[in-house]
């Protein structure tokens, strides 16, 4: 065996065994750390500490937050001690609706400014639109002018136009 897969397979081992010793503690661990302090119960990611009865319970994983029959939303702590579960639930709301408040006037304000680029682009067509027809009509007034000149040059003007061509 190559030294590199003899360290991949070590740090497995290793990784493995102290899953599975977290795994073996972690259950009796958060019921262990009541009448404790904050930072000992929080010290492991699954606790709860509840303030009022000052006790280190198992986090309710099947709810995202944690009912009232086990701590009250004020009383809570997870994480860090200083966190109330109420504050920050007000405070992530909050932040939330700012995000998406901010993300619909950003939308609005696009489509606004596409809309006002679209009208100036639509114009500026208009504008060409309008200088290439009178530019038209104005060769196309040159070209018979021209024309009639040479008719008269060569004798081919008539008074009417709708009368027969003779040829003489």
């Amino acid at each position: 065996m190559k030294p590199r897969d003899l360290a991949v397979i070590s740090v497995l081992l290793v990784f493995f065994r102290w899953v599975d010793v977290s795994a073996q503690t972690t259950p009796t661990s958060c019921a262990a750390k009541s009448n404790t302090s904050c930072e000992e119960c929080l010290s492991n990611v699954t606790c709860l500490w509840c303030i009022t009865n000052q006790k280190c319970l198992d986090y309710p994983v099947q709810s995202v937050l944690p009912p009232a029959s086990v701590c009250g939303l004020s009383d809570a702590r997870w994480g860090k001690c200083w966190v109330n579960f109420q504050v920050l639930i007000i405070t992530l709301s909050v932040v939330a609706g700012a995000i998406v408040i901010a993300v619909l006037v950003c939308c609005f304000c696009c489509c606004k400014c596409e809309n006002i680029g679209s009208r100036k682009a639509d114009e500026r067509l208009e504008r060409q639109a309008d200088l290439r027809r009178v530019r038209q009509e104005e060769r196309r007034a040159q070209m018979k002018s021209r024309h009639d000149e040479i008719r008269k040059k060569y004798g081919l003007m008539k008074d009417n136009p709708y009368s027969r061509f003779e040829n003489n």
